[in-house]
């Protein structure tokens, strides 16, 4: 039996982020932003700074931050990649400790109404 937990690839770490953001697959940014990490298969752990490679992935997909699912995956995979142990746990709780991490408890008043609109309060 393995004592050392999965680590899991980048690719792993984006795909939970967007299927908590967007279970249904249709928002059309979220999935952009799935596929152009689909095929990172490289450990989470073995990629220097992982927030400034989910980032920078992001900001091709959505430069203005205009769209609050697009961001708040981005906020959600960086979170999870720091936060491994958590990529289980309840997708509203993922989206609520994401928001406080990423943004400080204060998430654009765009990504905060969306947040809302789910019920998460952040």
């Amino acid at each position: 039996m393995p004592t050392d937990p999965h680590v899991p690839t980048l690719a792993e770490v984006v795909h939970r982020a967007t299927e908590i953001v967007d279970p249904s697959g249709r928002d059309d940014g979220v999935s952009q932003l799935l596929a152009r990490f689909e095929d990172r298969d490289e450990p989470i752990t073995a990629i220097d700074d992982p927030e400034q490679v989910i980032y920078e992935g992001k900001g091709a997909i959505d430069p203005q931050d205009d769209e609050p699912p697009v961001t708040m995956a981005a906020a959600a995979a960086v979170y999870l990649a720091h936060r491994r142990d958590e990529m289980p746990d309840s997708p509203d709780e993922v989206l609520r400790l994401a928001a406080r991490a990423e943004f400080d408890g204060h998430p654009p008043e765009n990504v905060a109404a969306w947040l809302a609109e789910r019920g998460i309060h952040v």
